[in-house]
């Protein structure tokens, strides 16, 4: 009953475990033993799925390491949970990319399954149940008669029915966080986008919007959603976008529209934050909260991972400049248990920190395949210290600053 015991899957998917073989996960290329205080029993609305031509590993009681002849086992976890571990796998030579998933280790303990992660926010408008219910077509055909002929709605509707996105199905359920995708361009060729990859790489679980909304689609949904939502917030840059500070000449604007008619609720935007001009423009015209996406506050490995024709230094200018002007600004940390637990990337953010004191960081299970991840980021030059204990340092150095997963209702008043 107290061994954790490693899973395997053959063919078809079906999972078994390992009897004799103790459950490893993986942080960073390093494959460790999993320990009863990395496990939580698997979490519910979270998914298993096997990875392909990667055969699952395990430790024998003799402290050997050995593949087995089935496919290593992932949970992807729903939102509010932080891994702690990769799956552990041996690699295959010329195995094709991983889909764009947050591939967490999985283990039998006690007779049930188990994941290597930690709960980092609760927040019940996110559960699962809330979304893809059985009237939310009827929800969206609704909204598209309301609101006619407005390519936004078109849009959201799509990725509601399509990708089940729960931020565009808010504005369908008239609730909480709903998404206004703006910008159909880029200013960061990103590792792992979920909306634009190139065509012989993994395909994006989303497609990007093709078209550039007006001021007054916008605005539209914009005061159909924050007239009526409980706790409303509408969010520029989503999943199915590019980067929303671009269209900076088009959002600022929708906001003044926006604010004429209502002053309720908050108005969002999730970022990259690299054009500084951009984000001046839209905190000036009333933005109420900003969330920049972020995966190293080092220049070596923010550009390995972001790509981009703006530098770190741009971001900070952004952050600052919200920050100063009243803006709440959170941080969109995309995690990776063996990267960002780096002491030199830890030695990093404690001066990212001290210099833009931020009031919160929501973590994010970067959705990636993990040797694409690592063959690009920089090699490491000190010892990973784990997730839990990168998450204990930053409560440790800054016990003001807010840890979860979620975005936090701010009123517009």
């Amino acid at each position: 009953m107290s061994e954790i015991t490693a899973l395997y899957a053959d063919e078809n998917g079906e999972i078994f475990d390992a009897p004799g073989l103790s459950a490893m996960g993986r942080m960073g290329l390093e494959n460790v033993p999993l320990a009863a205080e990395d496990l939580i029993p698997l979490p519910e609305g979270a998914d298993l799925m096997f990875l392909p031509e990667r055969p699952a590993l395990g430790i024998s009681p003799e402290g050997e390491v050995l593949p087995m002849t089935g496919r290593a086992v992932a949970a992807l976890l729903p939102a509010g949970y932080t891994r702690l571990f990769l799956p552990a796998f041996e690699p295959a030579e010329e195995a094709e990319r991983l889909p764009l998933y947050g591939y967490t280790a999985v283990a039998l303990y006690k007779d049930e399954l188990y994941a290597a992660a930690i709960y980092t926010d609760e927040n019940r408008k996110w559960d699962p149940l809330h979304y893809n219910t059985r009237e939310l077509k009827k929800l969206v055909q609704r909204t598209k008669k309301e609101l006619k002929g407005n390519r936004i709605v078109e849009q959201v509707g799509r990725c509601s029915l399509e990708w089940h996105c729960c931020t565009a199905q808010n504005l369908f359920y008239r609730r909480w966080e709903a998404g206004i995708p703006s910008s159909p361009v880029c200013n960061a060729n990103c590792l792992g986008c979920i909306s634009l990859q190139p065509a012989e790489c993994c395909p994006s679980p989303q497609s990007r919007i093709t078209f550039r909304p007006t001021p007054e689609e916008m605005a539209q949904v914009g005061i159909y959603h924050l007239s009526v939502a409980p706790e409303g917030i509408i969010s520029f840059g989503q999943g199915c976008e590019g980067e929303p500070a671009l269209a900076a000449d088009r959002i600022a604007p929708a906001i003044g529209m926006i604010r004429q008619a209502t002053g309720k609720g908050q108005i969002n935007m999730n970022s990259n934050a690299g054009d500084t001009e951009g984000i001046r423009n839209i905190v000036d015209a009333g933005l109420d909260s900003l969330r920049v996406s972020i995966v190293s506050a080092r220049e070596e490995s923010y550009n390995a991972y972001y790509r981009a024709a703006y530098r770190l230094s741009d971001v900070k200018a952004s952050i600052r400049y919200a920050m100063e002007k009243g803006v709440y600004v959170s941080l969109n940390l995309l995690l990776f248990p063996g990267f960002n637990d780096r002491e030199e990337e830890i030695l990093a953010w404690k001066e990212f920190f001290r210099e833009l004191p931020v009031p919160m960081i929501q973590m994010r299970n970067l959705n990636i395949d993990p040797d694409a991840f690592l063959a690009v980021m920089p090699e490491a030059k000190g010892r990973a210290l784990g997730t839990r204990r990168f998450l204990q340092i930053l409560h440790e150095e800054f016990p003001g600053m807010v840890i979860g997963s979620f975005s936090h209702y701010i009123s517009a008043s």
